[in-house]
């Protein structure tokens, strides 16, 4: 092994910033810095959103780091081979340790990347298509649906091929708790977009549609060209999933809350999921996520990445909804702030609607480090 592929340093910062797509809240993350033998750095991003989950997996990050101080920096697959094999007793399935695995692997091919002088979609086998569609993901959160539809409807004049819209998020927009109200957004936002865009509903964690009201709002939404229906019933109801697909046409979206290719395997056995959610910085990272998304190819699944969360993240996603034949429209949050806009030095963004290759070694983005430490979460 030479030098230059040799891992010395592996470090966890906690950061936290405002998420203007989510109401300005704040939103804390792990991220992960990996430094080479010859002074490469690769960047990575355990996605765990608030504070306890973000300090947690910095604290495994940080006990997993001796297993990788030393190693070549290239064996990507052999070193997550040997953190799932540490976490055997608290990360089998799922946990923190997954969270903790995706940071750590991100930052790997990233840095694998910028050593052999290649970009990871190219790592990852390339380009599998001629263009990758971009979609809105944004929450609803104003009281006025007329407001909220013009407000999509100015992001999606941009080009982008319609609109992502999570319900009961924070703010005053109440959708998903009244039908007729649920009903008329989709109406207007619709009509507002145009024909040519499309519209995706993502239930929030803050509803409960119990079997017959989510069959109701998706036959509903069916009957107005919805696309797809995000986790009606949560992460986590095989059997009320099965009563939903024998009852609608609407296709369903769920999986991004799983931890690893197990979980997605699972879901996907059920025969209840269409649009299956992926998102690196929790499904074990670059490796994980590639390798269900295979699974998701295999059964004719759409797979799809939630790309919510900070640039680090987003250029993992960028490059795997490339390479993956499973993945074909990417979500990009249509308001950055400083943690997409002000982080790196080229955020992922789109061109007439279309998803811009990746361009450059590893994950094609360097990454300020000063705002790192100014956003760094007090310990």
């Amino acid at each position: 092994m030479s030098d230059m592929s040799r891992i010395v340093k592996v470090e966890a910062l906690p950061i936290s910033y405002p998420e203007p797509t989510d109401h300005h809240r704040f939103r804390s993350v792990c991220l992960v810095r990996i430094t080479g033998e010859d002074g490469h750095v690769g960047w990575g991003e355990c996605c765990t959103y608030f504070p306890e989950a973000t300090l947690a997996a910095a604290k495994l990050v940080e006990g997993m780091a001796a297993l990788i101080i030393g190693a070549n920096a290239l064996h990507t697959e052999a070193i997550w081979l040997k953190l799932k094999e540490q976490s055997w007793w608290y990360g089998t399935g799922s946990g923190l340790a997954s969270f903790a695995i995706s940071g750590i692997d991100i930052a790997l091919w990233d840095i694998k990347g910028k050593i052999l002088g290649a970009s990871v979609l190219d790592l990852l086998g390339g380009p599998v298509r001629d263009h990758l569609p971009a979609i809105a993901s944004l929450h609803g959160t104003k009281a006025s649906i007329d407001e909220m539809a013009e407000d999509i409807a100015i992001h999606t004049a941009t080009g982008l091929h319609g609109a992502k819209v999570g319900f009961g998020k924070a703010g005053n927009a109440r959708l998903g708790f009244d039908r007729a109200r649920d009903i008329e957004f989709a109406e207007k936002v619709i009509a507002a977009m145009g024909p040519d865009k499309s519209l995706m509903v993502d239930l929030g964690v803050k509803n409960f549609w119990d079997i017959a009201t989510a069959i109701d709002r998706a036959r509903a939404f069916e009957e107005l060209g919805v696309a797809w229906l995000e986790e009606p019933l949560g992460h986590d109801d095989p059997e009320g999933y099965r009563a939903l697909r024998a009852a609608t046409g609407i296709r369903i979206a769920y999986g991004e809350r799983e931890w690893n290719t197990r979980g997605v395997l699972r879901i996907l056995e059920t025969g209840t999921v269409d649009v299956v959610g992926l998102d690196p910085g929790r499904v074990e990272g670059i490796t994980g996520f590639r390798k269900a998304a295979d699974l998701c190819a295999l059964t004719r699944r759409q797979a799809n990445a939630h790309n919510f969360s900070t640039a680090i993240v987003g250029a993992a996603s960028q490059a795997l909804s490339w390479s993956c034949p499973a993945c074909n429209v990417l979500e990009l949050q249509p308001v950055y702030g400083p943690a997409q806009r002000d982080l790196v030095d080229r955020p992922i963004w789109h061109k007439a609607g279309n998803v811009n290759l990746p361009d450059g070694c590893g994950l094609g983005i360097e990454v300020d480090e000063a705002l790192v430490r100014a956003m760094r979460l007090d310990v």
